[in-house]
């Protein structure tokens, strides 16, 4: 079904596909932490096209967010226009960080990004000490996390890590795996290191819990 703007004009798909995007995004962030206001994340389509039109300007979207319990990890969300981002808007994202202070970016794209401006998010996550996270639209026009068969996952905070070793006597190394590249990790914004809690609904137990490591 197409949404309507409040004139009562069909949305365009690519609106509705943006609309749909931010919301995911959004989820996403406030699940890492990040202060995400509800009235933003819950906001309707007619409100997104009465705020950002038919055809939105992908710059307008743009978000900058800081972490619940430290002002001071900050985020921001770029949405280039580019069907395939190159070098330059490489450069201006990491110039626009490190103005404003952010350590972290997400860069949604439409397609794809060139073998040079790949290159060129390394030098700047080297250079600039930030990280720079290319996700594809289609990747976030659906919340993973919200399918029936994906369980619960919790990322542990380091004492939490620490505490539950401790009390199994076990070492990093001795925990299942979990590729930093698998969709929910990739969601969840894990880093090497970082030990996630999964809990499976069972027949017999009630619930399953399961610990995985980073790597």
């Amino acid at each position: 079904m197409t949404a309507l703007t409040p004139a009562g004009a069909e949305l365009s798909k690519t609106a509705s596909n943006l609309f749909r995007i931010r919301r995911t995004t959004l989820k996403m962030l406030s699940q890492r932490g990040y202060n995400v206001d509800e009235a933003i994340m819950d906001q309707s389509t007619e409100s997104f096209a009465e705020q950002y039109g038919r055809e939105p300007d992908r710059k307008a979207l743009q978000m900058f967010l800081e972490k619940t319990d430290d002002s001071q990890d900050q985020i921001m969300v770029f949405f280039p226009e580019d069907e395939k981002v190159g070098v330059k808007p490489i450069k201006e994202i990491c110039d626009n960080m490190t103005v404003l202070g952010a350590t972290r970016a997400l860069m949604i794209v439409k397609q794809y990004v060139t073998p040079f401006a790949k290159q060129a998010i390394a030098v700047c996550q080297t250079q600039q000490k930030i990280t720079l996270e290319v996700w594809h639209e289609h990747d976030l026009l659906v919340d993973i996390t919200e399918h029936e068969l994906v369980p619960a996952h919790e990322v542990l905070a380091e004492q939490a890590k620490r505490d539950l070793l401790k009390r199994y006597r076990l070492k990093p190394g001795q925990l299942p795996r979990i590729q930093h590249k698998d969709p929910v990790a990739r969601y969840y914004g894990m880093e090497k290191g970082q030990v996630v809690k999964i809990t499976r609904d069972s027949e017999t137990a009630g619930r399953y819990i399961t610990y995985r490591i980073c790597v």
